[in-house]
Order: C-alpha cells, then structure tokens, then sequence
C-alpha cells in the first residue's frame, strides 16, 4: 500500500516546494511545530489516563496526508500544483519526526519502546520509500512505462487500505464494541483538532496575504492527516 502510494509521489520534485517560500515555511512551520504541540496538549487533556488512545491520537495527528488531499483540495478550488509541491516535503519530515514525536510526547507512557519503534519505522516507511526510489531509479529513461506502471498501480492503494481496515475490525472490532466509551473520549479531542487548526490555518494565511487559492491548499495540508502510515504504524 505505502510502496504504491510512494511510486505516486514526485520526489525529484522536492525542490519546487522552494520557489513558493512564504507558503512552504508557513505550512512547514503549522504542520510539525504547532500541530505536534496542539495535539500533545489535546492528548494531555482529554487521554492523559488512556496510553494507548494517547499513542494512537498522537501518532494521527503528526502525520500530514501525503496523497488524497490534492483531490480534496481541487474540490475545494485550491492551488493544486502548489500543494503537489508541498507534498514531497510532507513525506520525507513526517517520516524522519515522526519517531521523534512518539518518543518526545509518548516517551513516559512506557508504551513506546525505542527498539520496536524504529524497527516498525524502518520496515513500514524506509523500506517502501527505497523501493519506490529505486524503482523510480530503474525507470528513469523510461518515462512511459513508468507513467503506464504508476496508473495501473494507482487503483490498488486504496484497495490495500480497505483491506487494512477489514483485517483491523475483524481483529479488534469486538474489542471496540465492548469500549464505546472510548468512542466519545476520542472524538472529542478529534474534532477540537480539526476545529482549531482550521481557524489557525485560515487566520494565519490571511495574515500572510495569501491569495484564497492558497489559503484553501494551507487549510487542506495542515488539517488531512496520513491515516494509511498511522495505522501501519499502530
């Protein structure tokens, strides 16, 4: 699932992301520095005597989504090509803080343990980021197969996600229906996230001038979370 949606992502592409400073360092600066920290305070308040809907809401929330959210963002009419430029970035700082996060706000839960964590790092994200790499590597001078090999792949992502879900309930699915409870402890915090960050990422592109257009791609960035690495990593 994630190798496909990799294969999808213009890496090479990264530099671009540059040329739009102002949006690129604004976006940054919300998504792995006010984000964490709001959905630490978030996780403190609202699951501090829950570890493990702590981890989990923590892992969520630090997480940019990497891909559906351009779909969403041309919905919206948002500036596409420039959140298509942001996205690379998204990928590689989520994947190299990510462990950081876990270990700086899940450290004292005596639930993450280093070893593991980096072990599950490692074999959900670096190895299908590599392949997808070198796969992108191998098809360099072969730019219309390697067109034809994305958009044949590009269907299956989602497939592999449904399937993720389906073993999910099926393995936990009673365990959640003798928690309800849990339900309405997470939603709570889930909703103020999203509450919250959209009012920060709207008042934020308005005091940075930017046209409706990007503040619609700032809003998307900052608020689609990358629920298909989280829940590999959970």
């Amino acid at each position: 699932m994630l190798y496909i949606t990799f294969l999808q992502i213009p890496i090479e592409e990264i530099k671009k992301a540059f040329k739009n400073i102002k949006f690129t360092y604004t976006s940054i600066i919300i998504n792995f520095v006010w984000t964490p920290i709001l959905a630490w305070l978030l996780a403190i308040v609202f699951l501090g005597d829950n570890p493990a809907l702590y981890i989990g809401f923590i892992m969520l929330m630090v997480t940019p989504c990497t891909d559906w959210y351009l779909i969403f963002t041309g919905i919206a009419k948002g500036n596409v090509a420039l959140s298509t430029a942001i996205l690379p970035l998204n990928l590689i700082l989520q994947i190299i803080l990510l462990p950081i996060y876990l270990l700086i706000f899940g450290g004292t839960t005596e639930v993450i343990e280093l070893s593991f964590l980096v072990e599950s790092i490692l074999i959900v994200l670096f190895i299908p980021l590599v392949l997808s790499f070198l796969t992108k590597m191998v098809l360099r001078n072969k730019q219309q197969l390697r067109d034809n090999l994305i958009y044949n792949l590009s269907v299956l992502p989602i497939i592999f996600l449904s399937l993720a879900i389906i073993a999910m309930f099926a393995s936990q699915g009673q365990l959640l229906l003798d928690n309800l409870d849990l339900m309405w402890q997470i939603t709570i915090p889930i909703l103020l996230f999203f509450i919250v960050n959209f009012i920060v990422g709207q008042r934020i592109g308005r005091f940075m001038k930017f046209p409706i257009s990007d503040r619609t791609s700032l809003s998307l960035t900052t608020l689609a979370r990358n629920s298909p690495i989280a829940l590999a990593i959970a």
